[in-house]
């Protein structure tokens, strides 16, 4: 925690002393390092070595690009957690791989295919043209040299050579692309009788010796987490509204300094009626739903609620709403629908317009021209801006005092007693699990389980609070004595037995009907209803059933000659004897429009796997040898 300590006395003479002396060893030690001796070597590859300069690069790339994802919710102990300085090291070799293997095969990035991709980059173009100061003002956003931020250009580039280059030797042939569109389109259809374990958990008994024996084969089930117990500080900025005053003078200041935030563009207010088609739709349906929707749009420039027309034949989400959009200013919708929009007057009914949806009737009911709001429209949304605003950086600096003053050994309770701030204790809970009244997302339960007992935290932000929190007691992860778990081990062991018995059941029936039974003659017998499904494909969940992958594949090697697979199934609703029923095949138009999308997403697929493969067999050939061992701790 020596981040946390400097922090905490970043005011001190003593760490400014500490500072000065670190600074004077890095100064010394890595400015000689690098210059005379070209860096510190951390490892070799195949005789090329990565030098402590190449690493630390690497290293904050990562380091940074892991900080902007976990913002206000950031522990140091997160480096620890996502092992980032080995993956930094990883990289590099992975990256030192390619390089020697694209120089030996004689591939190699000029500065003109540099330049050409930063200079085509969407990032950096203003009005569909290269903007260097766009440029510029990004990389120093990203806190990124123009130098680094080429290499990196330079290094992708040559992955997608390599990757072209390895792709060349294994393209994707038709027949590929016809099996998989096949594999992924093909339909099929079954009966089904369905088994509920639910019916047979009444008639099964339990041995106690067989219930143990059922739990030490399922211990992991029963894992109780790694759990841990915080006390934290909490600096809400709701506190310091009253402490805000805000006059008029100040109010005018603000619209004045940020007037840009009160400029509005041309807005409209609209309904709309859709008749939905698709894209591809053949010319006699085009016409079908034309048809329909000219008699409605001849009803509604005759007077007709338009309201009410569309709450009765519209086909779009809004219908419920009477098609209403609400206000919308240009580039909210799509293309044709705006432009028919933004042509028309208040009042008015378009004709029918055309886009990828379908057909549109559109009235439009106000506008709102472009313009500035007044300072008296926006008077107390400003504010209120304004409090918020300050009330956040007063809590803020609140909170960084409270950090800066904080011995590095301190009693928490007493310390927030002394400054007159609210502390609070949470009960024991596993990742997952709410943290009492400051809620939080996964990123905040990595972060706070990052830290070790008797750890503080860095200063935390979630939902508009600002926390402090202490790690008071820690649980590891363990596996429970029987006793501890006892209902659940008999809920779960009654369960387990009553599907045995399902499952019982259904092979019974299954091995009837492959020894020649009658499916009708056994759903009498047996008083059960049997179900048919809609056709399916071998992607997403089975109609009626839910998602079973074994089944789904089962059921595609079946036929005419096979009806019935060589097993039962099951899922959490029950166990399922099932009978094929039919097949559908590709629609072979739609195979000839979606053919080259399939293609592309087979090439990406193979891309993967081949360089995947190649860069695999690169370091199990290369001769890898860590001089520097890089350390998390």
């Amino acid at each position: 925690m020596l981040l946390s300590l400097m922090r905490r006395h970043a005011k001190s003479w003593l760490i400014k002393f500490l500072i000065a002396i670190i600074a004077v060893v890095f100064i010394f030690y890595f400015g000689y390092s690098f210059t005379s001796r070209n860096g510190v070597k951390v490892a070799l590859v195949n005789g090329e070595p990565i030098s402590g300069l190449e690493y630390q690069k690497a290293y904050r790339t990562l380091l940074e690009a892991l900080q902007k994802d976990y913002k206000n919710v950031w522990s140091d102990n997160l480096i620890k957690v996502f092992d980032l300085k080995n993956r930094a090291l990883e990289n590099l070799i992975n990256q030192k791989l390619v390089s020697q293997e694209a120089k030996r095969i004689g591939l190699d990035i000029t500065e003109k295919e540099i330049q050409n991709e930063i200079l085509s980059h969407p990032a950096f173009q203003f009005k569909g043209r290269f903007d260097e100061s766009r440029y510029r003002s990004l990389l120093q956003h990203n806190r990124m040299k123009a130098e680094d931020f080429e290499a990196g250009v330079a290094q992708e580039l040559l992955q997608k050579k390599i990757r072209q280059f390895l792709i060349t030797f294994s393209p994707v042939t038709d027949q590929e692309i016809l099996d998989h569109y096949t594999f992924s389109n093909q339909k099929a259809k079954i009966s089904f009788i369905k088994i509920l374990p639910e019916k047979f958990k009444e008639s099964v008994s339990i041995d106690n010796t067989a219930m143990e024996n059922y739990f030490n084969e399922n211990k992991e089930r029963y894992r109780v987490p790694e759990k841990i117990k915080i006390t934290y500080i909490t600096i809400d900025p709701d506190k310091f509204r009253e402490k805000i005053p805000v006059n008029d003078q100040l109010i005018k200041d603000f619209y004045e300094d940020n007037i840009e935030m009160f400029k509005q563009e041309k807005q409209i207010k609209a309904r709309h009626i859709l008749f939905k088609l698709k894209r591809d739709a053949s010319e006699d349906e085009t016409n079908k739903v034309r048809e329909k929707a000219l008699s409605i749009l001849k009803r509604a420039q005759g007077g007709e609620d338009f309201a009410l027309l569309a709450k009765k034949y519209s086909e779009g989400p809004t219908r419920e709403g009477g098609g209403d959009l609400g206000y919308f200013s240009k580039g909210q919708m799509i293309k044709p629908f705006e432009e028919a929009a933004f042509k028309m007057k208040k009042g008015q009914i378009s004709d029918l317009v055309r886009t990828s949806f379908g057909f549109h009737i559109i009235k439009v009911e106000d506008i709102r021209e472009a313009g500035t709001k007044s300072l008296e429209e926006v008077g107390e949304q400003i504010r209120e801006t304004i409090i918020k605003n300050t009330s956040m950086d007063l809590a803020h600096e609140k909170a960084l005092s409270l950090i800066d003053q904080m011995p590095y050994q301190v009693d928490l309770v007493q310390y927030a007693r002394q400054h007159n701030v609210p502390i609070s204790h949470s009960d024991y809970f596993s990742q997952n699990e709410p943290i009492s009244d400051i809620g939080g997302d996964k990123k905040l339960w990595e972060s706070i389980f990052s830290l070790q007992k008797k750890d503080m935290s860095e200063l935390i932000e979630v939902g508009d609070r600002f926390f402090i929190i202490l790690v008071v007691e820690k649980k590891p992860s363990r596996l429970p004595e029987i006793k501890e778990v006892s209902d659940g081990v008999k809920e779960d062991y009654i369960e387990h037995l009553a599907i045995l018995k399902a499952k019982s059941v259904g092979e019974e029936y299954l091995a009837k009907l492959r020894g020649g039974k009658s499916w009708d003659d056994l759903i009498k017998e047996s008083n059960l209803t049997p179900e048919t499904t809609d056709f399916f494909t071998r992607q997403g969940p089975i109609p009626k059933i839910g998602y079973i992958p074994e089944l789904q594949e089962a059921v595609f090697n079946l036929g005419e000659n096979k009806r019935y697979p060589d097993r039962i199934f099951e899922n959490e609703e029950g166990v399922f004897v099932i009978r094929w029923e039919g097949e559908e095949g590709i629609d072979e138009k739609k195979y000839t429009q979606e053919k080259e999308r399939y293609r592309y997403s087979l090439l990406m697929a193979k891309h993967q796997d081949i360089f995947k493969d190649w860069l695999e067999n690169l370091k199990k050939e290369a001769t890898i040898e860590i001089v520097n061992p890089v350390s998390n701790e």
